[in-house]
């Protein structure tokens, strides 16, 4: 028994040691992946196709030949790409090339031909028929509705300005399409509720299919005034709902009237009234010091532009008369005379300059403001020294050189004895500008921030523990969105409160009651499941009596209902750019017959090579310390030991 013990445990030992494997190999098979990607937007039911694509999808699900060759996976989209859970065909907005961009980021290397089943009428985003070339799978559009070309005269687009000024003529241009061989004439009209204001009578026919209108309109009550502008529809006209569109324009009495101050010419001068006159409601005029003295109580904001001692009677005028004040600092800046002339801030300096870099401050609460990315813009050019801010204050941008924080602010706001000032101290702003159009295409991001520190310097409103912003009218296919802060009793911005608005239709008095969602340093709610309709909101803070009432309009325009059939022109070339086919909805066996023919697309055999040691060491090693074990206690129970 002994020697058998012996020899097992040796055995073991030297089996441990040379480790004997083996290979085991596994097949699996993979389906090539067939993403089907269905538009459910309103335009979709506009065209009577929602039957077509629900009997569709029920056909490619319950096909078992397409099943066993594919892996199928559903999608929707309207603006963006979700997961496919019911189909609801209400999206205001549609974004193709969104969609096909999300599905290749998610078959990215796999062999995915996708089904596009839409009717090709995109209204937001890049177009796809150009797009499609950096797409690496093969696109199968199925086209909902047909080809034939219906006779329509539509308004493809109508501009106006935002706001307009009490007893002023405020510009609105149309832009008219006929689709017709026909000659045919029409009016166009614009009313104001039941009063016609604007009429014009029109001829097109197949050479002469588009008409551009230009006209006025008098802005003669403060307010929000509605308009509605139509093109009287043609006998038999298969789609009305393009002929006609609702606008509005916020008439006010007076606008904000911004002067500049500067003794040198600067880029940042343009940049500044690029940005503030993005807003209709502003006006930007450029004065010398010694121009400007005698007019400065004509505007509600003063921007001085590196002052120098040649703003002494500026700075004297801007104190009798109590003006709001934006003072912009750089490498021209006088500071010892900016130092002894006021008493809100003062910077030491020598003549070196450096270069300085802004971030937002997380904490700032006096309005709210997006962060465009303020860390990753060029630096400014600033003099040497450390800004110190004398009374009470809020950082809006904080400085930072080489990336490490100074002690010292960038650009601040403040309000002494009722009147409001901010100091921006940094050159080359308009870089600023400049670097946000190449980041995002557009100048919106930066223009916007701009506006907010204008808003804020022109009013000299009492700041209230809760304020609420919202535009006093919105399009129903945009964003609805109502944008909230909240302060506590030392005014400093509460990020634990908890707001509620109630939104009420002011005809049916349907009530909605939501949470407002907390974004940086104010609270925010997108109402864009609202219908067109005018209405009450109250924005109230839990737990305490603060509130905020106000109204809008959201004007009804659905730009999912002016299509008039299926985009086929640019579903085939999106098909012949990919290497694809496109298909008519009501060629279903068709569509299904090509995807199992097609040998492209072939079921995939893959081997998985795996060596494993033929006796698990785990295993093995307790063997041998219990044949170790059983040989000490059978010598032991002999007296062998």
């Amino acid at each position: 028994m002994l020697g058998v013990l012996r020899f097992s445990t040796l055995f073991s030992i030297l089996v441990l040691i040379i480790n004997p494997k083996f290979v085991s190999e596994t097949f699996t098979i993979d389906k090539p992946k067939l993403p089907v990607v269905v538009d459910n937007s309103a335009s979709v039911r506009a065209l009577n196709q929602v039957e077509n694509v629900n009997s569709l999808i029920k056909s490619l699900k319950g096909n078992q030949a397409l099943n066993d060759k594919f892996d199928l996976s559903f999608y929707s989209f309207g603006s963006n790409l979700r997961d496919s859970d019911s189909l609801t065909f209400t999206k205001k907005n549609t974004n193709i090339s969104r969609a096909l961009g999300s599905v290749n980021e998610l078959f990215k290397n796999q062999t995915a031909p996708t089904l596009l089943i839409t009717d090709g009428n995109q209204t937001i985003g890049s177009d796809y028929e150009f797009t499609s070339s950096e797409l690496t799978n093969e696109v199968f559009p199925i086209i909902l509705g047909d080809s034939i070309t219906y006779t329509d005269i539509k308004i493809e687009l109508l501009n106006t300005n935002r706001y307009a000024f009490l007893k002023n003529q405020f510009p609105v241009e149309v832009l008219l399409v006929y689709a017709g061989e026909s000659s045919i004439s029409s009016e166009f009209i614009v009313q104001q509720g039941n009063s016609i204001i604007y009429k014009e009578k029109l001829s097109f026919s197949l050479n002469d299919n588009t008409k551009t209108i230009s006209f006025t309109i008098p802005a003669l009550d403060v307010g929000l005034q509605k308009y509605k502008a139509q093109i009287l529809p043609l006998q038999d006209e298969k789609n009305t709902t393009n002929n006609r569109k609702q606008f509005a324009v916020e008439v006010i009495d007076q606008a904000t009237n911004v002067l500049v101050i500067s003794e040198i010419t600067h880029p940042d001068l343009g940049a500044f009234k690029k940005a503030i006159t993005t807003n209709d409601q502003r006006r930007v005029i450029f004065k010398r010091p010694s121009e400007a003295i005698s007019i400065l109580n004509d505007y509600q904001i003063v921007l001085l532009y590196q002052p120098d001692r040649n703003f002494r009677g500026v700075y004297s005028e801007i104190a009798k008369l109590k003006k709001n004040t934006f003072v912009i600092t750089g490498l021209q800046t006088d500071w010892n005379f900016l130092n002894n002339i006021q008493e809100n801030y003062i910077k030491n300096v020598n003549n070196q300059s450096e270069d300085v870099s802004g971030s937002l401050n997380p904490n700032y609460g006096t309005f709210a403001i997006d962060d465009i990315g303020f860390a990753s813009l060029k630096p400014l050019k600033t003099l040497f020294g450390d800004l110190e801010i004398l009374a009470p204050h809020d950082i809006v941008l904080e400085q930072y050189i080489d990336g490490i924080a100074s002690e010292s602010p960038m650009l601040v706001t403040m309000e002494v004895d009722g009147v409001r000032h901010a100091i921006w101290d940094g050159e080359n702003i308009w870089k600023w500008r400049a670097q946000c159009f190449i980041d995002t295409d557009s100048f919106e991001d930066f223009d916007d921030f701009l506006g907010k520190m204008i808003q804020y310097l022109a009013s000299n409103k009492r700041r209230s523990r809760l304020e609420v912003t919202n535009e006093g009218y919105y399009y129903n296919n945009n964003s609805i969105k109502v944008s909230a802060q909240y302060f506590d009793q030392n005014f400093i911005f509460d990020s634990r409160a908890s707001l509620l608005i109630t939104v009420t239709n002011s005809e049916t008095k349907d009530k909605i009651v939501l949470p407002m969602l907390l974004k940086n340093n104010f609270y925010d709610i997108d109402l864009n499941s609202l219908s067109a309709g005018e209405y009450q909101y109250t924005v109230a803070v839990s737990d305490q009596t603060v509130m905020r009432s106000g109204n809008f309009t959201i004007l009804d325009f659905d730009v999912e209902e002016q299509f008039l059939n299926a985009d086929v022109t640019k579903l085939n070339k999106l098909a012949t750019n990919t290497g694809g086919k496109a298909f008519f909805i009501t060629e279903t066996s068709e569509i299904l017959s090509a995807l199992i023919k097609d040998d492209s697309f072939q079921l995939t055999q893959k081997r998985a090579q795996k060596v494993v040691p033929l006796i698990d060491w785990k295993y093995l090693l307790g063997l041998i310390v219990f044949l170790l074990t059983s040989e000490w206690f059978l010598r032991k129970y002999n007296g062998l030991i």
